[in-house]
């Protein structure tokens, strides 16, 4: 049994001796230049028995339940690169626990025992330029049978972290005659395979990036797989992306806590430190202490938002948390953002910098708000949910 609480702490002592002081370095480096370090922390976090968290025992992790994971994750996220050394970095969760949970013996041997050791990182393709991504009932991407093998055709974008993956679990639809969300498949794709295509990464907000935080964009062409590269059934890959979607959103969220609790810890040490005269300093300004209380009210609510959430998901399921997970989804992703500006406008000229992560943040984060269902989505399934209890009541 795990004692969360040294382990927590045990963690962020680590990325605060090994991890922080580096960070100003590394952000100023492609990642493909600093990925030698990252392994050698990776190979030190697993010796130390931290490995991927999330795992079950057996698999080589400390088989957290999701609500102890929760308060890792939020620990990882006070550094940009603390999923990544403790290989908790998406989308390679997702696609462990996809292929945990629906993966035949020969897809776990070939793609997961990799994937799980460290030695290969996947992507996950399944938005396209095309189509709204907040539909992924709306696909163009095609795998059709020929004998014994699927043949792709398709364009995907936003396709983190393909530059340098070994396989894509690709959305393609198999069935289009049939019901939108009984259309598609997930599909693995080797990214030697003939027909995949890596066309660029996309540069976010002018920010090129090579290597795991990438973006890219990808194409199919007659891209032939063997159709015992299916995950689950035929038609089942809208289920199967829904599953990863809850805890997903979890791990997200709590990231972002994380974040949030470390723009205040920067923007508090900022304050104390940066004299705006001689004898006078930001912390005596009442507009500064007032914009760190704001801060710190966004970032206690969201943590409690979603430790509840994940707790409704380990005692009842996904589907009973659903309302609770798209609630934590966009109030926590607004409250990101906001926390972010002020970290920002508090640190003046030097908050645009990569002195600090406050920038890399700014730039790569406002996503949030879009990822894993935009929060006009989330907002309607919440408010339907309050419409509907409403009904009958006096």
């Amino acid at each position: 049994m795990v004692d969360i609480g040294k382990f927590v702490n045990d963690i962020e002592n680590f990325l605060r001796e090994r991890v922080y002081p580096r960070e100003p370095v590394w952000l100023a480096k492609p990642f493909v230049e600093i990925e030698h370090e990252l392994f050698s922390l990776r190979r030190e976090v697993k010796a130390r028995g931290w490995w991927a968290p999330y795992l079950p025992i057996a698999s080589g992790g400390s088989g957290l339940a999701l609500l102890d994971y929760a308060r890792v994750s939020e620990v990882l996220g006070t550094t940009p690169y603390g999923h990544y050394v403790f290989h908790c970095q998406a989308p390679d969760v997702g696609n462990i626990e996809v292929l945990l949970s629906h993966g035949t013996d020969e897809q776990r041997a070939t793609f997961l025992e990799p994937l799980v050791k460290g030695l290969t990182r996947s992507c996950f393709a399944m938005t396209e330029p095309e189509h709204a991504g907040s539909n992924p009932t709306w696909l163009s991407t095609e795998a059709v049978r020929e004998g014994d093998s699927y043949v792709l055709n398709g364009h995907k974008w936003f396709t983190t972290g393909a530059d340098g993956a070994a396989f894509a679990i690709v959305m393609a639809v198999t069935d289009p005659a049939a019901a939108p969300h009984l259309r598609a498949s997930q599909i693995l794709v080797p990214t030697d395979a003939e027909g995949f295509e890596r066309v660029r990464n996309l540069p976010v907000m002018g920010a090129p990036e090579a290597g795991w935080p990438s973006h890219s964009e990808v194409r199919l062409t007659n891209c032939r797989v063997p159709l015992g590269n299916r995950i689950g059934d035929e038609g089942a890959g809208f289920r199967i992306a829904q599953e990863r979607l809850g805890p997903g959103r979890i791990h997200h969220c709590m990231r972002w806590v994380g974040i949030m609790q470390r723009a205040i810890e920067l923007t508090a040490k900022r304050a104390h430190y940066r004299e705006t005269a001689p004898g006078e300093k930001l912390a005596d300004k009442q507009a500064i202490v007032h914009l760190l209380a704001d801060s710190q009210a966004d970032y206690l609510s969201s943590r409690l938002l979603v430790l509840d959430a994940a707790t409704q998901i380990d005692k009842s399921g996904m589907h009973a948390a659903r309302e609770a997970i798209s609630l934590i989804k966009f109030v926590v992703a607004q409250a990101l953002g906001r926390v972010l500006d002020r970290a920002i406008q508090v640190h003046g000229a030097l908050g645009m910098l990569d002195e600090t992560p406050l920038a890399y943040w700014y730039r790569h984060e406002r996503a949030a708000r879009i990822y894993d269902g935009a929060d006009e989505v989330h907002k309607n399934v919440v408010g339907k949910a309050v419409l509907r209890s409403a009904v009958g009541r006096p």
